[in-house]
């Protein structure tokens, strides 16, 4: 459950020298680049031991597939056990403000596909799935768990890409999302909603309505959280605190920190000190 910037990541735990490793894959497909931000495999090895880590709020809509797995979610913690059941488990996770705690107590089959922001709505058609901030045991189409199997079962990862592009290239409609994104770009360029809502002629209600039918998280809320990943991004080339919270769009320092404190939980100073932000992938392993 997180963001990779390269294809092959080896994750280092500081409790054990256990090494799980996760392979990571940007959408080969044209279409898919434009609605995915990209996926990931975990692969069964039954000499893994527990790994436990944090990970932080994002605007990406997050799909995890497992097979012989069982997954637990909760307000702040995702847990993953392996399972005797050759049966698929599929979960979503839209909306989270705070760490959430990731315990996988060994190494399953599970593939997970981050949709980019409004990028889920051209695949799966359920306004269900943002009615609440994640759901377990989701079947988006009649057909998913056997296509899913069929992914799992096949040994050539080339093949298993074909396979899983292929399917979700079948599942795609294009729907007109246009006033959304632009009010969503607007949103990321730190426009102000009463500006906003002149702009495009609707209400501010109108607007929050908007977000929550099709990202599932209010403006507001989306804003936090963009500019929380935008400071990730901008740490290594600011100063310092207050160079960092104007580049990241915050009012000023002490608003970042306000929000930064919410998102994480701990300090930015802290946070920076623990956490490598080079990588995208922003863990804190415990």
């Amino acid at each position: 459950m997180s963001i990779f910037a390269n294809n092959e990541v080896v994750c280092h735990f500081k409790t054990t020298t256990q090494k799980m490793k996760l392979d990571y894959y940007n959408p080969k497909n044209n279409l898919l680049k434009k609605y995915i931000e990209g996926y990931y495999f975990i692969s069964e090895d039954k000499k893994s031991e527990q790994i436990k880590y944090y990970t932080f709020p994002n605007n990406f809509c997050i799909l995890s597939i497992n097979q012989k797995a069982k997954v637990e979610l909760k307000e702040n913690s995702y847990l993953v056990t392996s399972a005797k059941t050759n049966e698929i488990s599929t979960d979503i996770v839209i909306r989270y403000t705070e760490p959430i705690e990731v315990v996988y107590k060994n190494a399953v089959d599970e593939i997970t596909i981050y949709f980019k922001p409004l990028g889920v709505n051209h695949f799966i058609d359920s306004p269900t799935i943002f009615k609440q901030p994640s759901m377990v045991n989701v079947i988006p189409f009649d057909d998913f768990e056997e296509q899913m199997r069929v992914v799992f079962n096949q040994s050539d990862r080339e093949i298993q890409i074909e396979l899983l592009e292929k399917y979700w290239l079948s599942k795609f409609e294009m729907k007109n999302l246009m006033l959304m994104e632009q009010i969503l770009a607007d949103v990321e360029s730190d426009l102000n909603m009463e500006d906003i809502a002149l702009k495009y002629r609707v209400s501010r209600k109108h607007i929050n309505s908007l977000f929550l039918r099709h990202i599932g998280k209010p403006p507001s809320e989306y804003r936090k959280i963009y500019r929380f990943r935008n400071a990730l991004l901008e740490h290594k080339k600011s100063k310092n605190l207050t160079v960092l919270s104007h580049s990241s769009l915050f009012y000023d320092q002490s608003h970042f920190i306000k929000d930064f404190k919410t998102l994480t939980k701990v300090s930015p100073g802290k946070f920076f000190k623990t956490v490598d932000t080079d990588k995208e992938n922003i863990w804190l392993f415990v």
